[in-house]
């Protein structure tokens, strides 16, 4: 099948103007003005009208608890799996899976499983390696040989740190995590990135910034996240970040929260780049899926409730109706910036070879008209196309 998308405003992030963009089977193939594709009985051609739109590439979320996450107030607070709909619905292409808080009931078979039936389903999935503790819990029983051996593995995460939730893990501990990481990276040709859950402890990303000054280990090896989680945090995560460092900021989140001192991503965007942060130093991911728990102060369970993938779009949004942002700009957060950190090749870019990721919307009001992963339309003019084989 091939597709064209007539007169379309195209952001590959960056802005490129009204063209024709066509796509064959699962890749871009051409990109350039008054395109035409000769149609015949072998070859089947759909065009979409682009007039009215923008064309985005898919949006990569590279934080998701797609099997759920959850349980700190008990059993009966452990979050649901993910569904496709929800996914795709938000204008996600590309997910990164991952273990939280616990795990001990939840394991990497039952994440890898997950991944693999997304994928089947028609998106593009990866998952990290590990949950919250040290040691970390992998599926071969070594992080090195998960990297190297298993296709969808392209890092360790989400460790805990700053958190009294986490194993309290020592310094030389995180720095062997991060050497075996970056080696296995190398060896596979992956990124070997250590996703690493910021908490609201005192101690906030002092350990990182430590291994970064004091060894041959580099800032591109970890990614921490939540950094908007308050306001003493953000402010380290600008200083960390204007170092040389990568952060990424959490957008499922609730007014609440906003109130309590947490930075609400759009705002927290602006403030960064009038900061001077370089605009390829940030990523967003939505912690869909994960419960966002509430503790009174004495660390002791109060209340929950579960992060949603479409607050990723949502911000973005918000960025640039209510914060006058650049739309290419905030599109890296969510396309190039974790394609190019998490080396997902063919990912995050409207460019001649890349995978038909895209997103279409809607030029008047910046809302999602239709979704494509790998080629084929999910979601069109605002209705599913495709669901979930339990769906």
């Amino acid at each position: 099948m091939i597709k064209i998308i007539k007169e379309v405003k195209v952001y590959a992030p960056e802005y490129l103007g009204i063209k024709d963009v066509v796509l064959v089977g699962n890749k871009i193939c051409s990109i350039g003005d008054n395109l035409e594709v000769t149609q015949n009985n072998a070859v089947a051609v759909d065009i979409i009208h682009g007039k009215g739109k923008i064309l985005t590439p898919g949006f990569i979320d590279n934080h998701v608890h797609i099997i759920g996450g959850g349980g700190e107030g008990g059993f009966r607070t452990r979050t649901p799996e993910i569904k496709l709909t929800d996914i795709t619905t938000a204008g996600i292409t590309t997910v990164v899976g991952c273990l939280g808080t616990d795990g001990i009931t939840r394991n990497m078979m039952s994440l890898l499983a997950k991944a693999r039936s997304l994928e089947e389903d028609g998106i593009t999935t990866f998952i990290y390696s590990g949950s919250y503790r040290i040691p970390v819990t992998t599926i071969t029983g070594d992080v090195s040989k998960d990297l190297i051996a298993i296709d969808k593995v392209i890092g360790v995460g989400e460790i805990a740190i700053s958190d009294h939730r986490s194993s309290q893990p020592t310094i030389d501990e995180l720095k062997k995590l991060a050497a075996d990481a970056r080696v296995s990276g190398i060896l596979s040709g992956k990124a070997g990135i250590v996703n690493i859950h910021v908490g609201d402890g005192d101690s906030m990303i002092d350990v990182l910034t430590e291994i970064v000054e004091n060894t041959e280990i580099p800032y591109t090896q970890f990614i921490p996240t939540h950094m908007n989680r308050n306001a003493r945090l953000f402010e380290a995560a600008i200083k960390y970040a204007k170092s040389g460092g990568f952060i990424d900021f959490t957008t499922s989140s609730d007014p609440v929260f906003w109130e309590e001192g947490e930075v609400k991503v759009s705002k927290g965007l602006k403030k960064c780049y009038e900061a001077g942060v370089s605009e390829n130093n940030i990523t967003l991911s939505s912690d869909g899926q994960g419960s966002l728990p509430m503790f009174n102060e004495n660390k002791e369970f109060a209340g929950l409730q579960v992060g949603k993938v479409s607050s990723l779009f949502e911000e973005i949004r918000d960025a640039v109706i209510d914060e006058n942002l650049p739309l290419e700009k905030v599109l890296k957060t969510v396309t190039s910036n974790p394609a190019t950190l998490l080396k997902l090749n063919g990912k995050g870019r409207i460019k001649e070879g890349y995978d038909a990721d895209v997103v279409l919307l809607n030029e008047k009001d910046l809302t999602i008209h239709t979704v494509i992963a790998k080629g084929q339309i999910v979601v069109e003019n605002k209705e599913i196309k495709v669901f979930g084989t339990f769906e």
